[in-house]
């Protein structure tokens, strides 16, 4: 960098850098948002070039600062980011943003580019990621930090415009954040004034700082974002709370979308398209840019990059590691593994364990207290076993004894949540990426409504986190259809990659929780009863074949139908099977705990469960319209199920009301086996 430039002529120059990536990159997509990378350019030059500690030679390294661009629509600001800083990110990967099978995406997606700390668009929910990474960054250094010895202590940075703030699901993780004085989580706030449909008067007046302050956080209002010295004392101040312990900090940053361009800078015009080949030209002019799209100068790409200061950090924090680990080898281990994702070597042989004691139990028991059960053990098993309710503690059954409640100033691991789904969810999902717990959060099922786009992050992003959603039908009773939940399990059966588990005893309850904690590669749901299911009895090979998802758990030696069930309707299915036999008819029953596991099985399995030549019969207290890829290829089917919401009464009452009982499955039966 030419050393006779003042410090702010390099910062502007940096900036502007950031700001022509993004046009440009925005202009030949002909697609894209340049207007946010072009306004909040200045703030990430303070952040990235000052403060951030990260190694981009080591995206992954445990003590990272995460940031989190929660107006994931400006992505090209992230993606100039990294580019300049060092990352493998090439400029080819700028050229090509918004293309198929590019690294640059339209919005940011963890796992595919390096760098990104977790897929964001939906806004609002980068702000609750980034206080679940928090709320583990926090908890984590409670557990494993020791005196002289500190091994975990990074910041968490978020980016986020007016969107995110209007989003409902920024006011339940703000209040959550502040309740546990999550002092390291510092939030920038793109005051801008415009969104979308314009200037926000019209439809966004809050008083955003008097909001946060009401949260319980530490506010610095009237930051100039196009200052970055302004701003760098803003962090400056904003690090100082941390040591205080005061709670999270809201920088607020004045700023111009569209900075920079002399026709669309402030207006809604340079929100959401390209500026265009002549507003281009007139910026560059404007800002004194004379690079062809695309170049950075040499000095300036140097100037950002951040290997070496990067691999300096990452290294002196190994070395105090090491030390740590001289200190303390057993914990170090522990850290170690739960960085890494694994679960304890002893899992493997636990986990069938487990399914064959919840076996032995042979208990009749709703499958919300056999999942309590579960987690009872699996925490005893799994330190890293971390989660709680959405103020339903005591009905999800989500507690365990000696579990500890997390607090702003005490380690534990039950969260109570507050009447927060979607920022539970949310946050789950910034726990999940974080790495070092294994997070689960709970509710009735029929809230997992407002959990769900949460929930489809989970799956998009292939994160190992376990939803439990109890009261799981119109089996709850006396509430009534305002919490019965009639189509929500085979609507979130269609989420991809959402393993989704309705168990019908306790042994397939453990056997859905085994699944949700050794699965990698996305999360699980559990679909819970609130009423007593009987137990099953099972050989060993059916033990070992509810984890394929569906299987025979009863068959007959020439079977002329099948019955497939799910959940408390297996019991159903099984009570008409005898009642069959009885007449001589012999029926097999397919436990079918988990569809979306099922299908992932081959052809060979799906046909010896689901033998083509046999009518079937399908029952399950939920729609009824998935069920008919199961009947497809039988001679004869039927689906018993209910397409209409609910009603307020007892349990049997509406069980009998709407066909779900023995009696009504046994006709079905019949009329499919003597039309």
């Amino acid at each position: 960098m030419n050393t006779r430039l003042s410090t702010a002529a390099i910062d502007t120059l940096r900036a502007n850098a950031l700001r022509f990536l993004a046009i440009d990159a925005v202009e030949a997509a002909q697609s894209g948002h340049p207007g946010m990378p072009m306004g909040m350019a200045e703030i990430a030059v303070a952040l990235w070039t000052r403060h951030l500690k990260h190694d981009p030679a080591t995206p992954e390294w445990a003590d990272r600062d995460r940031f989190v661009l929660s107006n994931g629509h400006g992505s090209m600001l992230l993606y100039g980011l990294l580019h300049l800083s060092g990352y493998d990110l090439t400029l080819d990967d700028i050229k090509q943003f918004r293309q198929l099978d590019s690294r640059t995406a339209g919005h940011p997606e963890v796992g595919h580019t390096p760098g990104v700390e977790t897929t964001t668009g939906p806004l609002g929910q980068g702000l609750a990621n980034a206080v679940g990474m928090a709320m583990a960054e926090k908890l984590l250094a409670a557990e494993f930090n020791r005196p002289g010895h500190t091994v975990v202590d990074h910041r968490t940075w978020v980016f986020m415009g007016d969107g995110c703030l209007m989003e409902g699901i920024s006011h339940e993780a703000a209040s959550l954040a502040g309740v546990q004085r999550l002092s390291k989580l510092v939030c920038f706030w793109d005051d801008n004034r415009i969104s979308i449909d314009g200037n926000v008067a019209g439809w966004f007046t809050d008083d955003t700082p008097a909001r946060f302050r009401a949260y319980g956080w530490n506010v610095i209002e009237g930051v100039d974002g196009h200052d970055v010295e302004d701003v760098d004392r803003a962090i400056r101040e904003a690090q100082a709370n941390m040591d205080n312990d005061i709670g999270p900090t809201l920088i607020c940053c004045l700023t111009t979308i569209g900075k920079g361009s002399p026709a669309k800078a402030g207006s809604a015009g340079v929100h959401g398209a390209p500026l265009g080949a002549d507003e281009i030209a007139a910026t560059r002019t404007a800002l004194d840019w004379p690079h062809a799209p695309f170049e950075v100068p040499d000095e300036i790409r140097a100037s950002f990059d951040a290997r070496d200061r990067g691999e300096a950090a990452r290294i002196e924090w190994q070395a105090r590691f090491e030390a740590y680990r001289a200190a303390h080898p057993e914990l170090a281990a522990e850290f170690s593994r739960r960085v890494r994702g694994d679960l304890p070597s002893s899992w493997r042989a636990l986990a069938p364990a487990l399914v064959r004691r919840a076996d032995n139990e042979a208990a009749t028991v709703a499958t919300r207290k056999a999942s309590q059960t579960a987690i009872e053990r699996l925490a005893r098993a799994l330190p890293e076993l971390l989660g709680g309710s959405a103020d339903l503690t005591h009905s999800n059954l989500t507690d365990w004894p000696e579990c500890g409640a997390v607090r702003a100033d005490q380690f534990g691991r039950h969260i109570n949540w507050g009447v927060r789904e979607f920022g539970m969810a949310a946050a789950l999902n910034g726990i999940s990426l974080h790495g070092g717990y294994l997070p689960f959060g709970a509710t009735f099922l029929v809230f997992s409504d407002y959990a769900r786009n949460a929930i489809r992050m989970s799956a998009l992003m292939r994160q190992r986190v376990v939803y439990v959603m109890t009261h799981d039908s119109i089996g709850l009773g006396e509430d009534g259809p305002t919490h019965q939940p009639v189509e929500h399990v085979p609507s979130l059966r269609l989420i991809p990659n959402l393993d989704v588990w309705r168990p019908c005893d306790a042994v397939e309850t453990q056997a859905a929780w085994n699944a949700g904690i050794t699965r990698r590669d996305g999360p699980a749901l559990l679909a819970l009863s609130r009423q007593a299911l009987p137990h099953q009895a099972r050989s060993e090979a059916q033990l070992a074949a509810i984890e394929r998802g569906g299987y025979v758990l009863a068959d007959a030696h020439d079977p002329q139908l099948i019955i497939l069930a799910t959940g408390s309707e297996v019991a159903l299915a099984m009570a008409a099977r005898d009642a069959l036999t009885a007449d001589g008819i012999g029926v097999r029953v397919v436990s079918m705990p988990c569809t979306n596991v099922f299908d992932r099985q081959d052809d060979a399995w799906k046909r010896s469960v689901l033998p083509g030549d046999i009518p079937r019969l399908a029952v399950e207290a939920a729609q009824p319209d998935l069920w008919w890829k199961y009947l497809a290829g039988a001679p004869r089917s039927a689906v018993v199920g209910i397409d209409h919401f609910g009603a307020s009464a007892p349990a049997g009452a509406l069980m009998q009301r709407f066909g779900f009982t023995a009696e009504a499955v046994t006709g079905a039966a019949r009329a499919l086996i003597e039309p």
